[in-house]
């Protein structure tokens, strides 16, 4: 059975900084593309970043670019995303995800099969 469970979400002011996990059982990173969503009640889910499985490239959303940082431990199966100069538009849940491909062909939900729950972020002005 997979699963996903993220960690690491909560309340950070303006230009504040969190790092979320995500660790999967039942699965292996080493087999697939790895990535972040997050959505806001009422919107879209909206793709963070995308992690290739083979080279570690990482493909960021243009929202993110330069504030977020994804990475990976194989050997601990688990996910991270770093995000840093947070803004009241990053409120959100993030989810982890990981894709029904070996390497990140886009940032689109659709490209994913595998999530986890969900983890609450909240950054106040």
């Amino acid at each position: 059975q997979v699963q996903l469970v993220e960690s690491g979400g909560g309340l950070v002011q303006a230009g504040g900084s969190l790092r979320l996990s995500c660790v999967a059982s039942g699965l292996t990173f080493r087999s697939y593309a790895i990535g972040w969503f997050r959505r806001v009640a009422g919107k879209e889910r909206e793709g963070v970043l995308c992690i290739n499985n083979k080279d570690g490239r990482t493909v960021y959303g243009d929202s993110v670019k330069g504030r977020f940082t994804g990475s990976r431990d194989k050997a601990k199966n688990t996910m991270y995303l770093q995000m840093n100069n947070l803004k009241p538009e990053d409120s959100a849940v993030y989810y982890c995800a990981t894709s029904l491909y070996n390497d990140c062909r886009s940032t689109t939900a659709t490209d994913f099969g595998s999530w986890g729950q969900g983890t609450r972020v909240t950054v106040s002005s």
